[in-house]
C-alpha cells in the first residue's frame, strides 16, 4: 500500500492528466470542463450565505446543536423510526395488542383489542402520518368491546391506553368516531365500580360485568381515571362520566392521612375508602395517582381546588421526607418509606425507580404553572395544609418551607433529579438506564447534615432537605446540593459485579423496557428552562435506541443495560409509541403543536385540552 497522502496523490495525477491533453484535444475539452465545474462548486460552497449551508442536517455535531433545522431534523429522524415500528405492527400484529419484534410474532395483553393502534393514534397525528392513521383508524372501527382476550381487562390500563388514547385523538381531529368509541368502551367498563365507595377493583369482564380483584386496591390503579373521566364529562354532558371522577376524589379527599403527613400511601380499602398500609412511594403502584392531582387541576381550568391541595401536601412531603443524596457524586434521587411518618423512623428502600422518573417532570409543571412563590393568591396558605392537628408531626415540614421561595425549591428538585435520571443512562455502555438501582447511603457523619434527632444522617442515610438546610445557613455558596452536573462513570466488562462505590448505585434491575419517563421529564425541562442540555440528552438516548434496540422490523425491549452487545427481550409495549417516541419528537421540534399552558399529558402521553367550564355546566356538576 502506498504511503502517498491521498492530497499529493491526487495532485500527481491531475499533472499527468493535464500533459496527456495537451496532445488530445477531446480529453483536454472534458478535463477543462471538470476544472471549471470544481472551481464553481467550491466558490459557490465557501462563500454561501449561512443560511443556505445552515439548512443542510448535520446529525450529532456539537457545533450544531440549537440549529433549528438541525432539531427538526431531528424530529423527523425520530418520525422515521415511529414509522419504522408500526409498520411491523401492522404488517405482523395488527389487530392483535402488540408486536413482537424479534420473532415478528404478535401477543394479545391488553385485551386484544389493538392496544397499539389506540395508544398511537395522537402520535400519527402529530406526526401527519396519513398511512399509518387509516390504518389504525380501521382497527378502531373494528374493536369489539364487548369481548376480550383474556376475558377479564384491566382498567387501569385500559383507560390509559385506551380510552385516553381515543379522547385524545378526538380532541386533535374533531372526528366523532373517537368520542363514539370512547362513550362505548366507557358503558362496557363501568361495572368495574361496583365497591361500596366508587373506587374501581381491578378488572372487569367487559361481556358479563363481572369485576375480579381483592378488595385492597393500589393506589395508581384506583386514582388514575380523573383525568380521561372529567374530559368525557365535559365532551358528552353526562354527569355519570364526572361521578366516576369525584367519587375518587372525595375518598381520596376524607381519608384520614395523620401518619402519612398528608401523603397518598398506597393500599386503599376499596370497601371502606380508607387507608391500609403506610408504605409511601411515587415508583410503581403510585406514581399516575400524584400526577393526577396536578394534571386534573391543570385540565379544568385551574378550578379543582382540592386536588390543588393534596398535591402541595404530596409534593411537601416527598421534597421533605423521600428525596436523598448520594455519598459520593451527591445524586438526587426518590425513594419510598413504609413505616408512619409521626414516628420519625421511617424506612427507606434507597431503591430508586426508572417508574419514578416522571417526577422531575411533574415538578417542573408545577412550578411552571403554579404561582408556587404567591400561594396566597390562591387562597392557600401552606400552614394550613400542614397543620399538625390534621397531619401530626409532618406538620412541621410546611414551617420548614416557609423560609424558602417554593417555586425555586421545586424546581431545584426537578433538576437535580432529572440529572440523576439522565446520568443512569449516560452510566451504561448501551446509553440506557436500568429498570431499578440500589443507592448507595452514607454511613457516619454526613458533609452536610449534623446527625440530630430529626435528621437521618444517623441512620446511615442523608435526606436532601437537611443538605439544602445546611447550605442556606452557610449563606448559600456554592452549588445546590444535588444540582452539580455529574459525570457519567461507564465501567468496563466485569466491574459492575463488585459494586457501585463510585458511581453511587447498584443495579437491581438491568433491564430497559423501552420506558418513556426519562425522555419525558426531559421534554418538560427543556420547555420550562430552555436549557439546551436537555433537548441534547433527549438526542443521546434516540441515538442509543437506534443503536442498541432496533430490529428488522421494530424496536426491542433490552435485557441488560450494562453490557455489550445486550440481549434483546422479544417485547415492543405500546407505549413505545404513544409516550417515549411522541415525547422525543415534540422535544426536537421548533414549533411545538402542544402547549404546557394549554394541554394536559394523561400519563400515557395522550394530550388533552385545558378547558373552563360554562355556567350551565357548574351547576349541573356542581363544581
Amino acid at each position: 500500500m502506498s504511503s502517498q497522502r491521498p492530497l499529493e496523490s491526487f495532485e500527481m495525477h491531475l499533472r499527468n492528466i493535464l500533459r496527456l491533453s495537451r496532445s488530445r484535444p477531446l480529453l483536454r475539452n472534458v478535463v477543462y470542463g471538470f476544472l471549471t465545474c470544481l472551481a464553481l462548486y467550491v466558490l459557490l460552497y465557501t462563500t454561501a450565505p449561512r443560511r443556505v449551508l445552515s439548512s443542510l442536517p448535520h446529525y450529532g455535531q456539537p457545533n450544531d446543536v440549537g440549529q433549528p433545522t438541525t432539531w427538526d431534523g431531528r424530529a423527523a429522524k425520530v418520525r422515521e423510526a415511529f414509522v419504522h415500528a408500526y409498520r411491523g405492527y401492522m404488517r405482523y400484529a395488527a389487530p392483535s395488542d402488540e408486536l413482537k419484534p424479534l420473532s415478528n410474532g404478535n401477543v394479545n395483553n391488553f385485551n386484544g383489542w389493538g392496544v397499539t393502534a389506540f395508544d398511537s393514534l395522537d402520535t400519527m397525528l402529530l406526526m401527519d402520518l396519513k398511512h399509518e392513521y387509516k390504518h389504525a383508524l380501521g382497527v378502531v372501527k373494528q374493536a369489539d368491546f364487548t369481548k376480550s382476550e383474556p376475558l377479564f381487562v384491566p382498567f387501569f390500563e385500559t383507560v390509559i391506553r385506551y380510552l385516553g388514547g381515543l379522547l385524545s385523538a378526538y380532541a386533535l381531529s374533531t372526528d366523532e368516531i373517537f368520542l363514539r368509541r370512547a362513550e362505548e368502551m366507557a358503558k362496557q367498563l363501568d361495572p368495574v365500580f361496583n365497591s361500596t365507595t366508587g373506587l374501581p377493583y381491578y378488572s372487569v369482564n367487559p361481556k358479563t360485568g363481572e369485576h375480579k380483584g381483592i378488595e385492597v386496591g393500589v393506589l395508581a390503579e384506583i386514582a388514575s381515571l380523573q383525568v380521561e373521566y372529567t374530559y368525557l364529562a365535559k365532551l358528552t354532558g353526562k354527569f355519570e362520566h364526572f361521578n366516576r371522577s369525584q367519587a375518587i376524589m372525595k375518598a381520596l379527599g376524607s381519608a384520614d392521612l395523620k401518619l402519612t403527613a398528608g401523603m397518598l400511601p398506597i393500599r386503599w380499602n376499596l370497601a371502606s375508602g380508607q387507608i391500609s398500609d403506610y408504605h409511601l412511594s411515587v415508583g410503581a403502584q403510585a406514581d399516575s395517582a400524584h400526577e393526577y392531582l396536578l394534571k386534573l387541576y391543570l385540565l379544568t381550568g385551574k378550578t379543582d381546588r382540592k386536588s390543588l391541595e393534596m398535591y402541595i401536601q404530596a409534593t411537601t412531603h416527598i421534597i421533605t421526607d423521600l428525596l436523598y443524596l448520594s455519598p459520593t457524586r451527591n445524586l438526587l434521587y426518590v425513594t419510598d418509606s413504609s413505616t408512619p411518618t409521626f414516628e420519625r423512623q421511617t424506612s427507606p428502600s434507597h431503591i430508586f425507580e426508572h417508574l419514578s422518573c416522571f417526577l422531575p417532570g411533574l415538578f417542573a409543571l408545577g412550578a411552571h404553572t403554579l404561582p408556587l412563590d404567591n400561594l396566597e393568591a390562591l387562597g392557600l396558605k401552606l400552614e394550613d395544609l400542614g397543620n399538625e392537628k390534621s397531619y401530626g408531626l409532618g406538620g412541621k415540614a410546611y414551617k420548614k418551607l416557609k423560609r424558602y421561595n417554593l417555586k425555586d425549591l421545586h424546581m431545584w428538585a426537578a433538576e437535580g433529579l432529572a440529572q440523576t435520571c439522565w446520568v443512569t443512562y449516560a452510566d451504561q455502555p448501551t446509553g440506557l438506564g436500568p429498570d431499578e438501582m440500589f443507592m448507595d447511603v452514607i454511613m457516619g457523619k454526613n458533609t452536610f447534615a449534623e446527625p440530630n434527632e430529626q435528621s437521618s444522617a444517623k441512620h446511615g442515610t442523608y435526606l436532601w432537605m437537611d443538605a439544602v438546610e445546611k447550605w442556606r445557613s452557610s449563606g448559600g455558596r456554592g452549588i445546590i446540593p444535588g444540582l452539580a452536573d455529574p459525570k457519567p462513570i461507564i465501567y468496563s466488562h466485569g466491574e459492575t459485579s463488585t459494586g457501585g462505590q463510585s458511581r453511587d448505585y447498584v443495579i437491581r434491575k438491568p433491564g430497559y423496557l423501552l420506558r418513556p419517563e426519562t425522555v419525558e421529564s426531559l421534554y418538560v425541562l427543556w420547555k420550562v428552562t430552555g436549557d439546551e442540555k436537555w433537548r441534547s440528552r433527549g438526542w443521546d438516548i434516540f441515538e442509543a435506541l437506534e443503536r442498541e434496540t432496533k430490529t428488522s422490523n421494530g424496536y426491542a425491549s433490552l435485557q441488560f443495560v450494562d453490557r455489550i452487545p445486550s440481549q434483546k427481550v422479544d417485547s415492543m409495549p405500546s407505549y413505545f409509541l404513544a409516550e417515549t417516541l411522541k415525547y422525543l419528537y415534540l422535544m426536537f421540534l421548533e414549533e411545538d403543536p402542544i402547549s404546557l399552558d394549554k394541554w394536559v399529558f394523561n400519563t400515557e402521553a395522550h394530550p388533552l385540552p385545558v378547558f373552563n367550564w360554562t355556567a350551565e355546566e357548574r351547576i349541573r356538576f356542581n363544581v
